[in-house]
C-alpha cells in the first residue's frame, strides 16, 4: 500500500438535521418556536435558564441558538460570553430574541459575539426563512472551502493545493491526528497520551507545537 493517504472533505459538514437551541423562561416562547422548527425538520433543544443552556450548548453543539437576555439565573449576554469561550460554538449563530429593544442593550448583544438581535414580538415565518438562508449560505461556503490534502506519513510531508509543505515530526503527528476526526474536540488529556504516551510532560507542549 502506498505510504500516502488522503484526507478530504476535512472541514465542519453541516448536519442534515439542523440543532437549534432554544434558551428562554417562558414556557409559551419556548413551546411555540420549538413546534414550528421541529415542523420545519430541525433538531430542537431547550433552556430555561443561563447555565442550562451553556451546558446544553457544550453539549450538542447546536447550529442556531436563540437567546433572551432576561433570564432567571444568569443575564444572556453573560450568557452568550460564556458560550464564546468554547471552541467548539464558534460556528454556532448565537440570535438574541428579547423583549428589550433598546440600543445599549442590542449592542451590548452584538458585542457578546451575538449574530443577529430580534426584538420580541418574534414573526414567525420571518424567523424560520432568515435561519433557513442563514444555514444555506453556511453549506455553500463549507462546500466551497473544503480541501482535499495529501498527507506522506514516510517523509512528514502535506501537499495542498499541489504546494508541499515539509513540517517536524510532532506537528505532523498532532496536524494528522486532530485531522482525523473533523468534528471532534480534543481533549489534552486525550492528545498526551495518544502522542506523547508520558503523564509527566506538560499540557502546555500541546500549545508549543500548535504555535
Amino acid at each position: 500500500m502506498s505510504p500516502l493517504y488522503l484526507i478530504s472533505n476535512f472541514v465542519k459538514k453541516v448536519d442534515l438535521e439542523p440543532k437549534v437551541l432554544i434558551v428562554d423562561d417562558e414556557p409559551d416562547i419556548l413551546d411555540l418556536l420549538a413546534y414550528n422548527f421541529e415542523k420545519e425538520g430541525y433538531k430542537v433543544y431547550k433552556s430555561n435558564t443561563g447555565q442550562d443552556a451553556v451546558d446544553t450548548a457544550v453539549k450538542v453543539v447546536p447550529d442556531v441558538i436563540f437567546l433572551d437576555v432576561m433570564l432567571p439565573d444568569i443575564d444572556g449576554i453573560e450568557v452568550c460570553e460564556l458560550m464564546r469561550r468554547y471552541p467548539s460554538l464558534n460556528n454556532s449563530y448565537i440570535i438574541f430574541l428579547s423583549a428589550r429593544g433598546e440600543d445599549y442593550s442590542q449592542v451590548a448583544g452584538y458585542r457578546a459575539g451575538g449574530y443577529d438581535y430580534i426584538v420580541k414580538p418574534v414573526r414567525m415565518r420571518v424567523l424560520i426563512h432568515k435561519v433557513k438562508a442563514l444555514l444555506e449560505r453556511n453549506i455553500d461556503n463549507t462546500s466551497k472551502s473544503r480541501e482535499k490534502v495529501l498527507i506522506d506519513p514516510e517523509r512528514y510531508s502535506i501537499q495542498k493545493e499541489g504546494k508541499e509543505s515539509i513540517i517536524p515530526k510532532k506537528e505532523f503527528e498532532l496536524l494528522s491526528f486532530l485531522m482525523s476526526t473533523p468534528q471532534k474536540v480534543f481533549r489534552r488529556e486525550e492528545i498526551l497520551a495518544s502522542l506523547w504516551g508520558d503523564p509527566k510532560i506538560s499540557d502546555r507542549t500541546i500549545d508549543v507545537h500548535v504555535r
